[in-house]
């Protein structure tokens, strides 16, 4: 009340309110050490291949002619930019979207420190949108991989890319939501939804914690006037981790299938079922001789968890059992009858079809 006094009788007498002190020593919150230490591993990369043309009509002979038009090539060249991370300096993999590279004829990497190199497509996966490049040099710099099964809505966050070929920038945001899907017609969709700035360009580039530990992969914008609005979209690490080892080892991703048609946990269905959840997937039907049938799992059977995480959604589920490998067991936690089981179920090769 004091200092009150002291300021309103200073304003009265014309003269300026005292202004607090600044220490010059004491410590300012900031994220630049650990920005020195990842944004190394974030690369920018040029893409130069070719498409199909848009326009149909370059393609009819009469309209050609007609405007005395020249032969139009059926392909026309085209460049375009994003972003990626380096997640093994040792062996020079790279991790972008396969939207980035999915028309490429070459690929240049270009580190922070300004070095190219000329990478190699290991493989890529249009389901996740996810693809693994390879360059070779010495020094280069990882992100490390954190786990994104442990990160929760309201986490601050850093995202790391190459935004309307500006060169490297960084944004900072928090986790919005997490398990987003429906953002694609079709994939394996369960988005971290950042409102950390994320524009064109940003694809593939690094979400990372503020320990530095890389949690996601940047992929997509909803975006109505084209550019940030606040939702941005990524690919969790863990997910984008187990395309990465296959596309290593195999080359592609073999996805794997147990044998169900599987839905969400609706409010009806839960009435319907006598459980007080609110969050999970439920078994519509389990076909004849699959593994699904071999290891017990019955229609009806809710869902609660996977390897021990939860599930909030069929999407979840058909991710997780997707990304496992052909031969690998999945633990099911599942509920039935109101009483809750384990049951093991082996994963089995899913049809080529069915595999993007």
């Amino acid at each position: 009340m004091k200092i009150a006094r002291i300021a309103v009788l200073a304003l009265a007498c014309g003269l300026a309110a005292p202004q607090p002190v600044l220490s010059q020593t004491a410590p300012v919150p900031t994220l630049a050490p650990m920005l020195q230490e990842v944004t190394p591993g974030v690369v920018n990369i040029a893409v130069r291949g070719r498409a199909p043309n848009q326009n149909p009509l370059f393609n009819d002979p009469f309209f050609r002619r007609f405007f005395d038009l020249p032969n139009m090539p059926r392909q026309r060249e085209t460049r375009s930019s994003g972003s990626g991370v380096i997640v093994d300096a040792r062996r020079g993999f790279v991790l972008t979207n396969n939207h980035v590279v999915e028309n490429a004829d070459a690929i240049e990497v270009t580190t922070k420190d300004n070095r190219r190199f000329q990478a190699q497509l290991v493989g890529r996966d249009p389901g996740t949108d996810i693809a693994v490049l390879r360059i070779q040099g010495a020094n280069l710099t990882a992100v490390p991989l954190g786990d994104s099964d442990r990160i929760e809505v309201g986490d601050y966050v850093v995202a790391i890319g190459n935004p309307f070929g500006l060169g490297q920038t960084v944004t900072s945001g928090i986790i919005s939501a997490l398990g987003r899907s429906g953002i694609e017609v079709e994939g394996y969709e369960d988005f971290i939804q950042t409102d950390a700035s994320i524009n064109p360009g940003n694809s593939g580039g690094a979400l990372v914690d503020l320990r530095g530990r890389l949690i996601g992969i940047n992929t997509a914008i909803l975006a109505p006037s084209g550019g940030n609005v606040g939702i941005g979209f990524a690919v969790p690490v863990n997910m984008a981790r187990a395309v990465m080892e296959q596309i290593v080892e195999y080359g592609e991703v073999r996805r794997g299938r147990i044998g169900v048609a599987i839905q969400d946990l609706t409010p009806d269905l839960a009435e319907a079922a006598g459980v007080s959840l609110m969050e999970g997937a439920v078994i519509g039907g389990v076909e004849p001789g699959s593994p699904a049938e071999r290891a017990g799992l019955r229609s009806g059977d809710i869902v609660l968890a996977i390897d021990g995480t939860p599930v909030r959604s069929a999407t979840q589920v058909r991710n997780r059992v997707g990304l496992k490998r052909v031969g690998e067991s999945v633990a099911m936690t599942v509920e039935r009858g109101g009483s809750r089981r384990e049951i093991a179920v082996r994963i089995q090769e899913a049809p080529r079809a069915a595999r993007q």
